[in-house]
C-alpha cells in the first residue's frame, strides 16, 4: 500500500499489550522455574570479610545460595578472559571478595517461590571490609583526573578548530561559568529481569534488554561459551532509554544460578536494586566560555566538560559534542575529562551528553544574551551555522530556522518582555525561555529477513528490540511501503538472536538501520518474486551505511517553556511548553509525537525533579525509591504542544528518516532553567533546581 510510510497508524502491538497477550520477560512460563533474588553489599568499597549462609539455607522453600566461593569452578579468575568489551560491574561479578560500589551482587538465594527467594536473601549476613568511598567529582579520586581515549570509540574526546585565546581576547563581550548536573537514574516501568535456562552447554536466556546480539556475546564472554551456545529472546520490553544497553550483573547472575540448581530461574531485581546495580546519567561539571561581539556574532567558544565513572570502567558523558558544531564560530575548543569514583559504571541515559551538555550551553547564550541586551532567539539566529563547521561538510537537511519560527509563533515570543520579573499571573512569577534542541543521526549496519507468502502476507523477521518506541509500526509501515501491502498484511517478529542480527536499539538509530534494511530485504523480495514467479520467496538484506563523512546529519528543534514560579514558596511549575522539531522523514506522526512529548516530560524531569543522593559514608543511594527519587507525574507536566517541522532529506540515508528517540529532551532543562531567570532575576547553573534556589 502506497502511502503506508506518512501514515498515522495505531500501533500494532497495542491490543496485544493492553490485553496481556504480550508476553515480557517475567511472563514466560517454564517447567520447574525457580526464582532467584540478589543479596546485594550494603556498602562499597571495601571486602567481604565472610558472608553467613546458616540462616538463609534453613529457610524453607530455598535450593541454592551462591556466592563468590561457589559460583565459578575453581581457579577463578578476578575478570573474565576475553571478556573486555563488557561492563566491568559483569566482568567480575561473583569472581572474588572485593567489592567495587555499594550495591553490587555478593550472592545468589534461589528458591522455589519469589516470596522464599526473598526472605532467603533477606536472612544471609554480609560482613564488610569497608572503605571510606571516594564520590567527589572535582576531589582526587581513584586515579585523578585524566582524559578518554575516545567517546564510544566514534570521536576523540578534545577538539580544536581556529584560535580561541585570540578570539576570547578580541571580543568585546565575555562570559565564564560553570554548570553542574547531578546523578539521575532510570526507572522503566519493567524492572530488569532475566530468565536463564540450560539445556546441556546451550544456553537460553529470556531476557529485558536493548540489544539481544550484545547480552549474547557478553554472556558468551564472561561465562567462556561460544556465542552460537547462547541465545537470547526478548520481544516485549517495557522502558529502557539506555538501561538495558548494557549486559548488567544480574543476567550473568541468573545464568550462574540456573546453571548451578540445573533448572529454569527468574531474576528480578528489586526497584531499590536498580539504583545500585544499573547505572545511570553521571554527574557533570562544565566550565562554558563564550566571546561575542557587540553585535552578538560568537568570536569565540570552549567547552569543558567532566563527568564521573566507576573504578574500572570508562563512560564518557559527550556533554561538549553538540558545543562543536551548534553554531557558527571561527574558534572553538572543547574538552572532556573522566574521573573514577566508587560507584557503579554509568551508562547511556536518554540523549547522553546532549541533554546535560546542552544544560549548559543553551544556559550559556541565555546569560550571553542578557550580557548584549539580545533576545535569545536573535542571538542564536545570529549565529545560525549554514554548514557543519567542526567537520567541514554541509548538512544533510537542517530546517532548524524553521523550527525557531514556527515554536516562537506558537508560543507567542514575540510577546515576551525581555525584562527580568516583569510577568505575573496568579500571584506567581511568570517566566519565559527557550533553548535549542539538537541530536545526532545515528546508522550502524543491520540484517533483516523477509518471507512473502501464497496468501499474500509478508513475514517480516529481525533482531531488532521495541521498548515502547513504536518501532514494531514503524517498521511494519516500512515494509507495507516497499511491498505496497496493507500494514495488517504484514507481520513483524523481533527480540531474537535467531532472527538477523541488528544493532543497539538505542541512539535514535532504529528506522535508519533496521528500517533500511527491512526496505532492502523487500524490494530484493519482489525482485525474486517477479524474476522466479514461485508463489512464496523468502530472502534476506543487509543494510551498509556509507562511512564518509560527506555531509553531517542531525534532528533539530526549538524548545520554549514557560514557568510559574512562587515567590513566597520557591516553587516551579512548568506551565506551558511548545516543541517544533524537524528529524527528516516522519514515518508514523502519532508514534513520533508521543515520542517528543515524552521527551520533554522526561527533560522536566532533569530540570525539576530528579537526583540520586548518596550516603558519604557508605556510598549508597539513600532515596532508591520512587518516593525519593522524584519523576514527573501527572502534575508535574503540562499541556505540551508538539510541532513536526517538514524535513526533507535525501542523503542521509534512502528511507530519509533521522531519529527522534533522543532530540526531545534536549534543550528542555536549559529553557525552563532560563525561564526561571527571566521570572525570578536568580540564575540557576544546576540541576535539578531546587526551592532553596529561589528562596
Amino acid at each position: 500500500m502506497s502511502g503506508a510510510i506518512g501514515a498515522k497508524l495505531d500501533r500494532v502491538d497495542g491490543r496485544a499489550k493492553v490485553t496481556g497477550v504480550a508476553r515480557y520477560t517475567g511472563d514466560w512460563g517454564l517447567p520447574g522455574l525457580l526464582h532467584a533474588v540478589l543479596v546485594t553489599s550494603p556498602a562499597g568499597p571495601g571486602r567481604v570479610a565472610a558472608i553467613d549462609v546458616d540462616a538463609a539455607s534453613q529457610t524453607p522453600g530455598v535450593v541454592a545460595i551462591l556466592t563468590h566461593e561457589n559460583a565459578f569452578p575453581p581457579p577463578v579468575e578476578v575478570e573474565a578472559p576475553g571478556a573486555e568489551g563488557v561492563v566491568p560491574d559483569s566482568r567480575t561479578v561473583l569472581r572474588s571478595p572485593e567489592v567495587l560500589y555499594a550495591g553490587q551482587p555478593v550472592g545468589v538465594v534461589v528458591a522455589r517461590s519469589l516470596e522464599a527467594a526473598i526472605e532467603g536473601a533477606a536472612r544471609v549476613g554480609v560482613v564488610l571490609d569497608p572503605r571510606p568511598p571516594q564520590l567527589d567529582l572535582e576531589g582526587s579520586g581513584v586515579d585523578g583526573i585524566f582524559a578518554p581515549k575516545s567517546i564510544y570509540g566514534m570521536e576523540p574526546p578534545d577538539s580544536e578548530r581556529g584560535d580561541f585565546e585570540r578570539g576570547w581576547r578580541e571580543a568585546a563581550v565575555r562570559l565564564d561559568v560553570r554548570y553542574s548536573t547531578e546523578w539521575e537514574h532510570h526507572n522503566p516501568i519493567e524492572r530488569h529481569t532475566t530468565t536463564a535456562v540450560w539445556e546441556g552447554d546451550r544456553l537460553t536466556l529470556y531476557d529485558s534488554t536493548q540489544w539481544v546480539n550484545g547480552v549474547q556475546d557478553d554472556v558468551a564472554a564472561v561465562l567462556g561459551l561460544p556465542v552460537e551456545n547462547v541465545r537470547v529472546i526478548s520481544p516485549f520490553v517495557g522502558g529502557a532509554f539506555g538501561s538495558k544497553c548494557e549486559t548488567w550483573p544480574h543476567t550473568i547472575c541468573a545464568a550462574l544460578a540456573a546453571r548451578h540448581v540445573g533448572a529454569p530461574v527468574r531474576l528480578e531485581v528489586t526497584r531499590q536494586q536498580l539504583f545500585g546495580l544499573v547505572g545511570g546519567r553521571p554527574q557533570t561539571r562544565q566550565r562554558v566560555r563564550l566571546a561575542a561581539s557587540v553585535d552578538g556574532k560568537l568570536m569565540a567558544i570552549a567547552h569543558d566538560s567532566l563527568n564521573d565513572t566507576s573504578a574500572r570502567g570508562d563512560f564518557v558523558e559527550p556533554c561538549a559534542v553538540p558545543t562543536r558544531m551548534l553554531y557558527s564560530c571561527p574558534n572553538v575548543v572543547t574538552t572532556h575529562r573522566l574521573n573514577r569514583l566508587d560507584i557503579q559504571t554509568p551508562t547511556y541515559m536518554r540523549a547522553p551528553g546532549h541533554a546535560t551538555g546542552t544544560f549548559a550551553l543553551e544556559s550559556a547564550m541565555d546569560e550571553l544574551a542578557f550580557a548584549l541586551g539580545m533576545d535569545p532567539l536573535a542571538l542564536r539566529l545570529a549565529n545560525y551555522a549554514d554548514h557543519d563547521e567542526n567537520l567541514g561538510v554541509p548538512w544533510s537537511s537542517r530546517e532548524l530556522r524553521t523550527c525557531y519560527e514556527r515554536g516562537a509563533q506558537r508560543f507567542g515570543w514575540e510577546r515576551r518582555n525581555p525584562e527580568l520579573g516583569s510577568q505575573r499571573q496568579d500571584g506567581c512569577l511568570v517566566g519565559w525561555g527557550m533553548a535549542t534542541a539538537n541530536y545526532h543521526t545515528l546508522q550502524s549496519p543491520a540484517s533483516a529477513r523477509v518471507k512473502l507468502t501464497a496468501d499474500g502476507r509478508a513475514e517480516v523477521r529481525c533482531a531488532t528490540l521495541d521498548f515502547g518506541t513504536g518501532a514494531y509500526t514503524a517498521l511494519t509501515q516500512v515494509a507495507a511501503e516497499v511491498l505496497e501491502l496493507p500494514p495488517d498484511r504484514v507481520h513483524i517478529e523481533i527480540g531474537d538472536t535467531d532472527f538477523p542480527w541488528c544493532p543497539i536499539a538505542a541512539g535514535s538509530q532504529t528506522m535508519a538501520s533496521v528500517g533500511t534494511a527491512i526496505a532492502l530485504a523487500c524490494q530484493k523480495a519482489r525482485q525474486e518474486l517477479a524474476r522466479t514467479g514461485r508463489r512464496e520467496v523468502e530472502v534476506e538484506a543487509r543494510s551498509e551505511p556509507t562511512r564518509e563523512k560527506k555531509w553531517s546529519s542531525h534532528a533539530w528543534g526549538a524548545q520554549f517553556a514557560e514557568v510559574q514560579v512562587d515567590p513566597e514558596l520557591g516553587t516551579v511549575r512548568v506551565t506551558r511548553f511548545v516543541g517544533a522539531f524537524a528529524a527528516g522523514r516522519i514515518v508514523n506522526p502519532k508514534t513520533a509525537h508521543s515520542q517528543l512529548l515524552g521527551g520533554i516530560a522526561m527533560g522536566i524531569g532533569q530540570a525539576l525533579l530528579e537526583e540520586d543522593q548518596r550516603d558519604p559514608r557508605w556510598g549508597r543511594v539513600v532515596n532508591a525509591d520512587l518516593a525519593g527519587y522524584l519523576v514527573p507525574t501527572q502534575p508535574d507536566v503540562p499541556d505540551i504542544e508538539v510541532i513536526l517541522v517538514p524535513e526533507a532529506d535525501r542523503l542521509v540515508n534512502p528511507l530519509g528518516v533521522k531519529g527522534i528517540g533522543e532530540v526531545g529532551i534536549t534543550g528542555v532543562a536549559a529553557a525552563i532553567a532560563n525561564a526561571v531567570f527571566h521570572a525570578t532575576g536568580k540564575r540557576v547553573r544546576h540541576l535539578p533546581i531546587q526551592i532553596e534556589d529561589l528562596l
